[in-house]
């Protein structure tokens, strides 16, 4: 638990502040690329998923529709510059991670996934289909990224788990390298922190970012075993989802969540969740109080693409209408 291991390994706040410091790169050269996708590709709907919040420290949409992103690669933190030229994306990176990101630029932007073979059923998720053609999947390639806010967005609303996000990685993450750091004028880019960093990070700073006991546990049980977890990137999704599931606190609905992103997986339908199913039952059969299982059968005849079915049918904006309050808001930090 937070609570015990940080009066034992974190003596004070500067420490891993202090290790991300040293760790970012004082210069970085750019490398570019330029890729030519295999079809019609929307590049902002297409990394949309990795984007946590209007101001996430790891992802910004500039002005003029270019994407930026900073992530912390095998090779080390890295940022990435992505613009759509009319077909071919040109991609800039720095940092030691930029030649990795550079030769995954396709992975991450679908290459890999195959559109083409979604057979929609319903005259909804057709329409939605032909709505957005440069829909595709993409694929990090990296786990821990996407399972870190993956968990603090359990149970809590979605504005305090990007909350706890942003004031985890402003904090303890290292500054993006290349310009990204410095180029937006509130807060630069940050690369998320290292799994020692996190490991490090007190308990009163848990506390502070709002995150309760339950989740800060489940992401240090996480980091302990973090290169065991990155390599769920490369299996299968029945495998990797036990990968996973292996951890204490991490269920069906996080797994899911991350290996939708980390895997590009198509079939990784999200289950547990306080909307979906209603959505899913709204839009498909007419029935806002559908629940999981009534959810999973309606999405039967898309198995293997369930995952893209759901997202089609959110992007089709046909959503019933909100009669129930908001999920209240519970700020652990002023208790």
């Amino acid at each position: 638990m937070a609570g015990r291991f940080a009066p034992r390994s974190a003596p004070s706040r500067s420490v891993p502040r202090q290790a991300a410091a040293e760790e970012a790169p004082q210069a970085a050269e750019a490398l570019t690329r330029e890729w030519t996708p295999p079809g019609p590709l929307d590049l902002r709907l297409v990394l949309a998923p990795l984007r946590r919040g209007p101001a996430d420290p790891t992802f910004r949409i500039d002005r003029d529709g270019s994407v930026w992103r900073a992530t912390r690669t095998p090779a080390g933190p890295g940022a990435l510059h992505l613009t759509d030229r009319g077909g071919r994306i040109g991609a800039t990176a720095w940092g030691p991670g930029a030649s990795w990101l550079l030769d995954q630029l396709p992975t991450l932007l679908g290459a890999e996934d195959e559109p083409e073979a979604f057979r929609p059923r319903h005259r909804l998720v057709a329409m939605a289909q032909h709505r957005r053609p440069g829909l595709r999947l993409l694929r990090t390639g990296l786990v821990l990224e996407s399972l870190i806010p993956s968990i603090l967005e359990q149970k809590v609303t979605t504005d305090e788990a990007y909350r706890a996000w942003r004031l985890l990685v402003r904090t303890y993450g290292t500054p993006a390298p290349g310009p990204a750091a410095t180029l937006f004028t509130t807060h630069g880019l940050h690369v998320m922190p290292d799994p020692r960093t996190w490991s490090l990070i007190p308990s009163w700073e848990w506390h502070r970012a709002g995150v309760d006991a339950k989740r800060s546990a489940t992401i240090l049980r996480a980091v302990r075993v973090a290169r065991r977890l990155e390599e769920a990137a490369t299996m299968p999704l029945p495998e990797a989802t036990a990968r996973l599931e292996l951890i204490p606190g991490i269920g069906p609905w996080t797994s899911a969540e991350t290996l939708q992103r980390a895997n590009g997986a198509a079939d990784a339908v999200t289950v547990g969740d306080l909307h979906l199913p209603g959505i899913i039952g709204h839009a498909l059969a007419g029935n806002r109080n559908a629940d999981d299982e009534e959810m999973l059968a309606l999405l039967a005849p898309y198995e293997g693409q369930r995952h893209r079915a759901a997202r089609l049918i959110l992007l089709s904006g046909h959503t019933p209408a909100r009669r129930a309050p908001r999920m209240t808001r519970g700020d652990i930090a002023r208790l």
